[in-house]
């Protein structure tokens, strides 16, 4: 006896939209027809050698040379064949990336141009790190910029931000072949654990909040030479002109660090007082609690610093393990420490009259009412607050040997 279907009308839907999801994606486009790009550079226009041997041939449109991006795209080639190649036609030597540069005045149109130069179009989503020269951000404020870059929404705003001492496009360019830049960029973000001198990762998101809050900030720099990239440093961005007014180095940026309590790691140097000899310590922790300190209109603020690390490096080897030892090291670490919070206090406060620590955010906290009397000029307030600071540090092991 056969069965009659209830439903036949719901049935018939049911088996329309089965064969519909099993044609798949209709219009979908194969990922090696698409021009993926990891990186993007922006440099203070000047036409390439090859922008003006295609302009002499007639290629161009009306544009000024504001800025000149460079896409880094990956080399399909080599990423279909693989690197070792095969049938002797040189694949090993071809590098796993292609970067193309492109000068204009809008970021849009630029993009668009590229796609006059290539048989793939710029696709953006898998886009990891933009890197700015110091010369664009002394020159344009950052939100103006970057505004393609947030409205475009096929940017990931997980995307990283840096900047770059010399031309951005270098830090796009490495020797070894079988690597792409970008990757290698935003995998030294990671080593945040292992050295104080990295700071914490600036997103295009983490950038939205910062460039519309009006305050300073830094972002983390990178240098390049040879083929080689190293995150060095720390440029400052003016929370009013959203320029660049300067920049920290390596020895500043740990400073920074150690205000602001954000180090996940990282190693301190210094030297015995007693012996003369080089002591290393490694951070384990680091805590930092800016108090604000207010007196009628008279602000102040005492930042409280504390770690807790090992001692994984002494010189002088035939030291008595003792109580005394390690107190005397951990005062040698605790006057280091200091020498370099003093030292970048002085360039930011003084220098740059720029707060990039986070004390414009801890009197916002403890008092509201207060802040918003002087957020106005908060700068110049800033640049003129007196500064205290204490730093507590305890070392936990002496290399596998506990000492409490």
């Amino acid at each position: 006896m056969k069965r009659k279907l209830k439903h036949p009308v719901t049935a018939i839907v049911i088996v329309c939209s089965l064969m519909t999801f099993a044609t798949g994606c209709w219009s979908s486009r194969e990922i090696e027809e698409l021009g993926l790009t990891f990186a993007i550079a922006i440099d203070k226009g000047k036409e390439t050698n090859v922008e003006k041997e295609l302009k002499e041939e007639g290629g161009s449109y009306p544009k000024k040379d504001n800025m000149t991006l460079t896409y880094q795209f990956v080399n399909e080639k080599v990423a279909g064949a693989g690197q070792s190649g095969g049938g002797g036609g040189g694949q090993g030597t071809q590098k796993a990336y292609q970067n193309i540069s492109e000068t204009g005045d809008s970021l849009q149109q630029i993009g668009s141009e590229v796609a006059l130069r290539r048989d793939r179009e710029v696709f953006s989503p898998h886009l990891k790190v933009v890197v700015m020269s110091e010369d664009v951000l002394r020159t344009y404020p950052m939100d103006k910029m970057l505004d393609q870059f947030v409205r475009d929404n096929e940017i990931r705003l997980s995307c990283l931000v840096l900047s770059a001492k010399g031309k951005a496009r270098d830090a796009l360019q490495l020797k070894e072949s079988s690597e792409i830049p970008a990757f290698r960029l935003t995998g030294l973000a990671e080593n945040e654990h292992k050295v104080s001198r990295i700071l914490r990762p600036v997103t295009l998101a983490k950038l939205i909040g910062k460039l519309h809050s009006g305050s300073s900030f830094l972002l983390q720099n990178v240098v390049s030479a040879n083929g080689a990239v190293k995150y060095s440093g720390a440029t400052v961005i003016n929370g009013k002109s959203k320029k660049m007014i300067g920049s920290l180095n390596e020895y500043e940026t740990e400073g920074i660090t150690w205000i602001a309590g954000e180090g996940k790691g990282g190693v301190v140097k210094a030297h015995d007082k007693k012996s003369g000899q080089i002591i290393a310590y490694d951070i384990n922790d680091i805590k930092s609690k800016i108090k604000p300190i207010v007196k009628g209109t008279d602000i102040s603020f005492h930042i409280d610093i504390e770690s807790e690390g090992d001692l994984v490096e002494n010189w002088k080897t035939n030291e008595t393990l003792d109580t005394q030892f390690i107190e005397r090291i951990e005062t040698n670490i605790e006057n280091e420490v200091k020498k370099i919070v003093g030292h970048v206090l002085k360039k930011i406060q003084k220098e740059y009259k720029a707060d990039v620590a986070g004390f414009d955010e801890s009197l916002r906290l403890e008092h509201p009412d207060l802040w918003k009397k002087v957020k106005k000029n908060w700068e110049d307030t800033f640049s003129k607050a007196a500064i205290t600071y204490s730093v507590n540090v305890t070392i936990t092991h002496y290399g596998t040997v506990k000492t409490q």
